[in-house]
């Protein structure tokens, strides 16, 4: 009886640490209510496909394999160099937030770190992945059947 306890105990805890990987249409309907639809120029189309390509829609997603020696976090996957602070890099920090406050399921940080993103030059041009798989493509049937 013990032991049931204890591995359950443990499952609860595991449980409270597992990633929030959003459906495409889920993430369009936050996106959508945090303004990003034609923020700075750019479609919620623009951002779910960012994000998918990113993160695949994961929280918790985690590259700490740049070249550059830098990681990335989060489901914008944001960098450390640029963005967030942590312990591994030296940082210019333009977001104002440690990169672990990417790695939960509250993405309203991350959304707003996004957002400081596109105000620079760069634009989304700063996401390799956006470049690569959305820029340029044709994304008007991308949401078609999330019913926004």
């Amino acid at each position: 009886m013990r032991s049931i306890l204890i591995l359950s105990l443990l499952s609860c805890f595991f449980a409270a640490y597992e990633a929030k990987i959003f459906s495409k249409c889920e993430l369009a309907h936050v996106l959508k209510a945090a303004g990003m639809d034609g923020y700075y120029g750019y479609s919620l189309e623009d951002w779910v496909c960012l994000a998918q390509y990113e993160s695949n829609f994961n929280t918790r997603a985690f590259n700490g394999d740049n070249a550059n020696g830098s990681s990335d976090y989060g489901l914008f996957q944001l960098n450390n160099k640029w963005w967030c602070k942590d312990s591994k890099h030296s940082s210019a920090n333009a977001c104002n937030t440690l990169c672990s406050k990417f790695m939960d399921d509250n993405i309203s940080d991350d959304i707003s770190c996004a957002k400081r993103v596109v105000k620079d030059p760069n634009g989304m041009s700063a996401w390799v992945a956006w470049v690569k798989h959305c820029k340029g493509k044709d994304l008007s049937t991308y949401l078609a059947s999330c019913k926004l």
